[in-house]
């Protein structure tokens, strides 16, 4: 049998995360849009409300939700505010590694700390010179008795200055490719960690998005995730966790540019008529409409497929590629529907469209993602 019905608990859930949508994000997203300014004080409201690091097990003091309940509250996010959104969301991708891999020390000591304050973490994979192509990171990790001693230098890193700890990937082994990368949690005030000044962005400008540098930064074996060689594995099994819940993120931007777009076209005129009874418009809205449809259809088949323990990397990979395209060409169109007024900064649907192309980027961009899924037809 198969049941799109929610059940009652999931139905709470996302009118929990819808409420907090429009009386706590839309209100101040355009503030930290046009400022940047970090928006801790929406985060901590939301922190109290549990609408973040809701993946953390609950023997670590979490809620251990499945993904399939994260996507339901990343699409109401994202309709809110994707820029605050990725703030909220970056704690659960520094999370998942140490959730999937971490050992119950390991668990405790970082991810209980999450519930017990509002704290921030971030996810350090990305280089200057290795975004897509992982396997080119030059951060390197020596083993020197008890003590790993890292150097190296992230880039584009979300939640880079307000991180408490970072999931940190290093090359231990630099002859052996993928396999010689391993994982660790490096903690954000050891001596040797520095901090770039804020990175201005075309869009979601409310995320703190940073460089890091690392210089002879020295952590503990026992803040190692998995074995030497097993960090490339570790960060990969992670998105199949997390890529679903920023294509939920997308859905929720694409849906509000569909609504905004819906409702100029019932107030605007033009030729004596309302915007929507012109088909050209018309198709347009409704192409935005089903493509909406889909990318949700798919985002909840990439998390259900998981939550029921079968392996969703196609799902997740196909859900993250064409909810991404979706909401960058649903926000494109909104803001032609809005004619003039769509590249004006006082309506809505040009920040949307600012905000949606980096879903097209991070977490893997759409090329990756259509290269993944053709290994997954060819290879599996």
């Amino acid at each position: 049998m198969v049941d799109f019905k929610l059940t009652s608990e999931q139905e709470a859930l996302r009118r929990l995360a819808r409420d907090f949508a429009v009386n706590e994000i839309r209100k101040v997203a355009r503030h930290h849009d046009e400022t940047g300014e970090y928006p801790y004080a929406t985060l901590k409201k939301a922190w109290e409300l549990g609408l973040m690091n809701t993946h953390i097990p609950e023997s670590c003091g979490g809620l251990g939700l499945g993904t399939f309940d994260g996507v339901l509250i990343a699409e109401e996010n994202g309709w809110g505010c994707t820029g605050i959104s990725t703030a909220m969301e970056a704690n659960t991708l520094a999370q998942v590694p140490v959730i999937v891999a971490g050992t119950e020390a390991q668990k405790k000591k970082y991810l209980g700390r999450m519930t017990e304050e509002c704290l921030f973490c971030a996810y350090g994979v990305t280089e200057p010179d290795a975004g897509s192509d992982v396997a080119a990171i030059r951060t390197r990790a020596e083993r020197r008795g008890d003590k790993y001693v890292i150097n190296g230098e992230k880039m584009w890193i979300t939640n880079g200055d307000k991180a408490n700890w970072y999931f940190v990937l290093a090359k231990t082994d630099p002859t052996a490719g993928h396999k010689g990368m391993t994982a660790f949690i490096v903690e954000r005030d050891l001596p040797g960690v520095s901090v770039s000044q804020k990175l201005w962005n075309m869009g979601q400008r409310a995320s703190d998005t940073r460089g890091i540098t690392f210089t002879d930064v020295e952590v503990p074996v026992e803040n190692r995730l998995g074995e030497e060689g097993e960090g490339f594995k570790i960060a990969m099994k992670a998105f199949d966790k997390t890529r679903p819940l920023v294509a939920g993120a997308a859905v929720g931007l694409a849906r509000a540019a569909f609504e905004y777009a819906a409702d100029y076209a019932k107030e605007r005129k033009s030729f004596g008529q309302p915007l929507y009874n012109h088909q050209a418009i018309a198709f347009m809205l409704a192409d935005m409409a089903k493509d909406i449809e889909a990318a949700r259809l798919l985002v909840w088949l990439s998390g259900w497929t998981i939550d029921q323990g079968i392996r969703n990397t196609k799902q997740a990979a196909m859900a993250k590629c064409f909810a991404a395209d979706v909401a960058h060409r649903v926000a494109s169109d909104a803001v032609q529907i809005f004619g003039g007024n769509g590249f004006n900064c006082e309506y809505p649907v040009e920040k949307l469209l600012r905000d949606s192309k980096i879903f097209q980027i991070y977490e893997g961009t759409s090329q990756i993602q259509r290269v993944i899924i053709a290994k997954e037809i060819f290879s599996r």
